[in-house]
């Protein structure tokens, strides 16, 4: 006996509807968010099955991967599929063109959608406790560096508007010494005002070398002549200048606690040893890379699932006599940005990786689509390694081409 759910949840309840083989509802209902909720569900379910219990699989559609009602259904033995909600409205307008939407019927399609494709979709993976607590710390790190950048960037505009000295006084506008000296003397008069000593002892603070030197050229920068705003607009973006500042110097500090939280958890995995011997991955991106690939030996069935799955590998779209491969669009975003990341780092850390990205320049290949397939290629390597156990090995990974003997 096969029973299908389909699970529309909203923060505060779910929609459920339960079918059975034939496409007929059995059951509709609405049921609360938490321990009720689910109560609810299960009695819902053991009503249904009665006492063939053991011979019922239940199939249950959401869309969604992950949260506590997620990992209760899979926690009770039900079989959990995550439906992309772009497939899902691409099947809703299978049963129905006028455009009408609700709750309720969303649990319908999901329903139906689980019944007819059940083969088709994603099982929600069974990853460790310890991978989860990976990508938990993983992704807020990744977060807050996105949120300094875009932060960072909101103070460049700021100050090319009303102090452009400043850019050409400072390199980096999100290091230490940048922002002591910009909550110190946040407008140009105020900054003109500052003393080689005062400068000094902020580069000091950062570690910087060569302090003096430093120090003499910001001050001359920042004292040079330069197009201004009225003083009643200055003082303006001065405040808000000092709140970006302040704003970004928390971000720093936060950053660098949950680096730490990151390499803590990621160095008590057990494929942690296998993921920092991947060429370009460290500390940081290894984790990520494991966060988003999660630890589940049964979710890649092959080296081309997991590459599919990373949107490194390209798609092909063949209609009559035209058929080009492109890249993949629909991706995870935080996943790719680590694989990126890992090819460009790869460049200067293996030769077959830097010899395979030569090779596709020399075909004519932009640097962004040659990196995605570098980045494509150390997914299979990486795949590899972690279904044998090994650590990466570079005449492995990298085998020298077999020459043609000539007779």
């Amino acid at each position: 006996m096969r029973l299908f759910v389909g699970d529309d949840w909203a923060e505060d309840h779910h929609d459920v509807e339960v079918m059975d083989t034939s496409g007929r509802r059995l059951v509709k209902a609405r049921l609360p968010e938490g321990v009720a909720g689910m109560t609810r569900l299960h009695s819902i379910i053991g009503d249904l099955v009665g006492e063939d219990a053991d011979d019922t699989e239940v199939l249950i559609g959401i869309e969604t991967d992950r949260g506590p009602w997620v990992g209760a259904l899979v926690a009770a033995g039900y079989t959990v599929l995550a439906v992309n909600p772009l497939q899902a409205a691409r099947f809703r307008d299978r049963l129905g063109v006028s455009g009408a939407k609700s709750d309720a019927g969303d649990a319908h399609v999901l329903a139906d959608m689980v019944r007819t494709h059940s083969h088709e979709l994603r099982p929600v993976a069974g990853d460790s406790a310890r991978a989860e607590a990976i990508k938990v710390v993983a992704r807020m790190h990744k977060t807050m560096i996105w949120e300094r950048t875009r932060h960072t960037q909101r103070l460049r505009h700021a100050l090319r508007d009303y102090f452009p000295a400043a850019l050409v006084a400072f390199e980096d506008l999100d290091a230490a010494d940048t922002l002591e000296l910009l909550a110190k003397a946040p407008t140009p008069a105020q900054a003109a005002r500052l003393t080689t000593t005062q400068i000094g002892a902020a580069l000091k603070g950062a570690r910087r070398r060569n302090v003096a030197d430093k120090a003499a050229t910001i001050a001359a920068a920042l004292r040079c002549e330069h197009l201004g705003q009225p003083e009643v607009v200055t003082d303006a973006y001065a405040a808000t200048v000092r709140a970006l500042v302040a704003v970004l110097t928390v971000l720093n500090s936060q950053i660098k606690t949950l680096g730490g939280q990151v390499d803590a958890h990621f160095g008590q995995h057990p494929a942690a040893e296998i993921i920092l011997s991947q060429p370009g991955l460290g500390q940081a991106l290894g984790a990520r890379v494991l966060a988003e690939f999660g630890d589940d030996h049964d979710r890649y069935a092959s080296a081309k699932a997991r590459k599919n799955y990373a949107g490194t590998s390209p798609i092909t779209r063949a209609s009559g006599r035209k058929k080009v491969a492109v890249a993949r669009f629909v991706h995870n975003d935080r996943l790719l940005d680590a694989l990126t990341s890992q090819a460009f780092s790869a460049l200067s850390r293996s030769p077959g990786a830097r010899a395979y990205y030569d090779k596709q320049r020399a075909r004519g290949v932009g640097h962004n689509p040659a990196l995605r397939q570098l980045a494509n290629r150390l997914v299979g390597i990486l795949h590899g390694c972690l279904k044998t156990g090994t650590p990466y090995d570079e005449a492995t990974a990298w085998p020298r081409p077999v020459e043609k003997v000539t007779a």
